[in-house]
């Protein structure tokens, strides 16, 4: 997976926290991002390269889905360090609109969620319950034995009241020969198709509506990931020369 990366000053804190809808509403969606994460897609022959790197990657077909998206951020602090973070992603995370769509972890671990919207359990007649529900697949906790690039992902399949799919958080170092400066690259890759049918739809409205709208989330959510793990990593380091000290 590539595209341009980016290699920006480390930010010295952590993201704020929302405090409400509205704030959720304003850091997530009508906030604009600091750094572009979408991956576009311009051509056919683009989405089949990206789709056969998925593929090999995580070992799933994803050319079905109508609705296939990709980000991408460079982030400096080691996989290892990412990778916890997205290993704690839960109800109080400051990267996620915990308001809007809050995460449920079922059992208190991170292999089943339930997202809910404004963090309503039960809704009349069954509406929206929940958003979405995401049960592994995969959760790759360590580089494999012939994996050069240190990569880590979970893998979930998405369902629920909203489009039915998948959903992939993955992260890896840097490979310089495609341009990639920072330490570690984090990607996420979704796979949606509202109607239940793999195939591409003829609502091009409703996917283009919620591709923006999924677009801006998830840049925000990236920014803000990329912004906490380096300052968990800057502070680490500080610990680390101080002990040296």
């Amino acid at each position: 997976m590539s595209s341009a990366s980016h290699n920006t000053p480390l930010i010295h804190h952590p993201p704020s926290s929302s405090k409400n809808l509205l704030t959720d509403i304003f850091n997530f969606l009508i906030h604009k991002p600091r750094l572009s994460t979408h991956v576009k897609l311009d051509s056919f022959e683009q989405r089949e390269e990206y789709t056969q790197r998925v593929l090999q990657r995580i070992g799933i077909e994803v050319s079905g889905y109508s609705v296939l998206n990709f980000h991408k951020i460079g982030i400096e602090a080691p996989v290892s360090a990412i990778f916890e973070e997205l290993l704690n992603w839960n109800g109080d995370s400051t990267c996620w609109p915990n308001h809007v769509a809050k995460v449920y972890r079922i059992d208190e671990q991170i292999e089943e969620i339930d997202i809910r919207l404004f963090g309503i359990r039960k809704y009349p007649f069954g509406w929206f319950s929940p958003l979405f529900k995401l049960n592994t697949i995969r959760i790759q906790r360590t580089p494999t034995s012939v994996d050069l690039d240190n990569a880590r992902y979970l893998l979930y399949n998405c369902s629920g009241g909203y489009p039915i799919g998948i959903f992939a958080m993955y992260v890896r170092s840097s490979i310089p020969d495609q341009g990639e400066t920072a330490q570690s690259q984090l990607f996420f890759a979704v796979g949606f198709d509202f109607y239940g049918k793999k195939k591409t739809s003829k609502f091009n409205l409703v996917n283009f509506i919620w591709e923006k709208i999924h677009n801006r989330v998830t840049a925000n959510t990236l920014n803000r990931l990329k912004q906490l793990c380096e300052w968990r990593f800057e502070k680490m380091q500080g610990g680390i020369k101080s002990e040296r000290l």
